[in-house]
């Protein structure tokens, strides 16, 4: 993994290679590679023996040209500036590539919550909603989960805007809880659309999933349910990997057993007599038909790269390959669904929620994954006319060509305001 790639930068060169295929002026493109404002706050909360810890708190509004903000909120020590400017640019072109109406925002707290009990962070995370309380709002910025949180977070924050405000507002945060007002497959909907992408993927290059191999870097919400989904599909699940190291056998394994055993004892090395442990790098460069990158941003730059033998990779991760990984990739005749159509599935039945949370009318899972599978197979449809229309050297370009020309249309309509 590439520690010293800066993923704002990564962002802003994705967004170069784009421009160059599309007719927008360079003041337009400008201005769509930052933010329009980054908050930036020190939390200080009691904790349980009675002294003050301090935590540093982001929340970046990257882009609002097409609907209100949308994006999650991570708590991870490695939390940066740029990483939450990053993730928030990237929300923008996700939410444009699947086509609804959304802007793009992302939070964070530098923090590792495994060293806090649950009242600490319960207090950690009101306090963050209270600095939030006049940025968010269910026509202003919407956030929802990301990496180290979940319904319980959310629901925290949604209880503390509304007793602020004394109202009740569900719509101002999704990845809620099901009696809170979340929405049905919204624990499923990142994993779902990371594989729905690579059924697509397969079938565009005329490759059987039934019996294809497959890696899965980082076994959290969205890698287990992505693994447990492809073996669904017939694909057969040999290596997966989080934290801690990673397994591998060659004849498969039981993803859901493989899950069941890190929940038990935090990881998934040791499940099995059968597998083998491995390496998070192994597995990242197994001799494998589909490899899914569901960890964290920068995963592979271009030295490890040049080791990845997958044919094609679907990615469940927020920004896992840096530039030159593409660019090695590429000349490597590797396909690549990127993340902002491949892992569009959280924010999608997010969107879903939202609608739900505003009509006061909540639908089936099969509803939502009925729409979800609609929405992600036309996105990858408007991806490939592009790739082959503007021949260009990967999927990703077409993906951020249809995606910023999305967001400048919707600018240029709306004028600017002086």
């Amino acid at each position: 993994m590439s520690e010293g790639a800066n993923p704002f930068e990564s962002l802003q060169s994705q967004i170069d290679e784009a421009a160059a295929h599309l007719e927008i002026g360079d003041d337009v493109i400008e201005r769509l590679k930052h933010p329009e404002r980054v908050l930036e706050t020190n939390l200080t909360v009691e904790l349980d023996d009675g002294s003050l810890g301090r935590f540093k708190a982001f929340r970046s509004q990257f882009n609002g040209d097409r609907g209100p903000y949308k994006g999650g909120i991570r708590y991870h020590p490695g939390v940066t500036r740029d990483e939450v400017k990053a993730l928030s640019g990237w929300m923008v072109y996700k939410c444009a590539t699947v086509g609804i109406p959304y802007g793009g925002g992302k939070g964070g707290i530098v923090i590792d919550p495994d060293e806090y009990s649950t009242a600490e962070l319960e207090r950690i995370t009101r306090a963050f909603a209270t600095e939030l309380r006049p940025l968010i709002g269910e026509d202003r910025d919407i956030p929802a989960p990301d990496v180290n949180t979940g319904q319980r977070e959310m629901n925290w924050i949604k209880d503390t805007y509304e007793t602020l405000e004394n109202t009740t507002e569900p719509g101002v945060i999704t990845g809620k809880n099901i009696a809170s007002g979340g929405s049905a497959g919204r624990v499923e909907a990142t994993g779902r659309s990371t594989v729905i992408a690579a059924r697509e993927a397969f079938d565009y290059l005329g490759k059987d999933l039934d019996g294809a191999t497959v890696a899965v870097q980082g076994y959290g919400n969205a890698g287990w349910i992505a693994a447990k989904l492809i073996d669904e599909m017939g694909a057969t699940v040999v290596a997966a990997s989080d934290s801690s190291g990673g397994i591998y056998n060659p004849d498969g394994f039981d993803p859901v057993e493989a899950k069941a055993h890190k929940n038990e004892t935090g990881s998934v090395v040791g499940y099995e007599e059968s597998t083998e442990e491995i390496t998070n790098a192994d597995v990242l460069t197994m001799d494998v038909d589909l490899l899914i990158p569901a960890a964290l941003e920068n995963a592979i730059d271009g030295d490890l790269a040049e080791d990845v033998k997958a044919d094609v990779i679907s990615e469940a991760a927020n920004g896992p390959l840096t530039p030159e990984a593409d660019r090695v990739l590429e000349d490597s005749d590797v396909f690549v669904v990127p993340d902002i159509l491949a892992n569009a599935g959280g924010v999608t039945v997010s969107y879903f929620e939202w609608v739900q949370n505003r009509q006061r009318f909540y639908w089936s899972e099969e509803k939502v994954n009925e729409e979800l599978e609609g929405i992600i197979v036309d996105a990858f449809d408007a991806l490939v006319e592009t790739y082959e229309e503007h021949d260009l050297s990967n999927p990703r370009t077409a993906a951020y060509v249809v995606a910023i020309q999305r967001v400048a249309d919707a600018a240029e309509e709306a004028g600017t305001f002086p």
